[in-house]
């Protein structure tokens, strides 16, 4: 059934202007993004195939634009809308969690980025900087790509937290095989970032290793004495 033929009261936008955003159905939102259908389905049974699609990739927060253009009637636009949309929710949802943030140990850190990178399907190299009182100033992603000891440079992540007068630093980086077992290239790595910390007066308060749903301080397995 086409959404013009439905009852006024089902139809996606009425039901989120008279019930709210929460009434809908993932379905529904996402038909929403979609905005219109074919000649043969409707946004909604569109929004129906994607999130059959989805499933099959680990989940929305997993798919990517090349895997949503495989669905007959989904094009560049509506790609990129449904994109964009996950990718804003990821953000707002970090913005949320970090809000006055106050670091006493791995656990919080990890329990503000895990959510966020668990999805990702590259490596990202992200840092959390921290003033006297352990509070989270600001997040920065470093990279995005395979990370080795050499990629990842202590001027690119010390910049960051120099400009915002940093008193610390928490580097995390994921691992998307969901797998937190650190490398030997993830511990040569600490080891230069920790060299760089003490010349430069910034302190490396932890590296994390992210995994799906646990991670590895690399302060707790030894390897940042200071």
């Amino acid at each position: 059934m086409r959404i013009v033929n439905m009852p006024v009261e089902d139809r996606p936008q009425e039901k989120l202007l008279y019930s709210g955003a929460e009434s809908l159905s993932t379905q529904e939102l996402l038909a929403l993004l979609i905005r219109t259908g074919t000649k043969e389905q409707s946004a909604v049974q569109l929004a129906e195939e994607l999130l059959a699609v989805a499933s099959n990739c680990g989940g929305l927060g997993q798919i990517d634009v090349k895997e949503l253009l495989e669905v007959d009637g989904i094009g560049t636009s509506k790609a990129c809308s449904v994109i964009a949309a996950i990718e804003l929710g990821k953000r707002v949802a970090a913005s949320r969690t970090e809000a006055r943030s106050i670091i006493r140990d791995s656990t919080d850190a990890a329990q503000l980025l895990l959510a966020e990178f668990r999805d990702e399907k590259r490596e990202h190299l992200v840092e959390l900087m921290l003033n006297v009182k352990g509070e989270v100033e600001a997040k920065q992603i470093i990279s995005i790509g395979e990370l080795s000891a050499t990629s990842v440079h202590p001027r690119e992540v010390f910049a960051p937290a120099i400009r915002k007068s940093a008193a610390g630093i928490i580097v995390a980086h994921n691992h998307p095989s969901g797998d937190p077992t650190p490398s030997p290239e993830d511990i040569q790595a600490t080891e230069r970032l920790l060299e760089a910390s003490k010349i430069i007066g910034i302190k490396l308060v932890d590296h994390l290793v992210l995994g799906y749903d646990s991670y590895v301080s690399l302060r707790a397995e030894g390897h940042i004495r200071n």
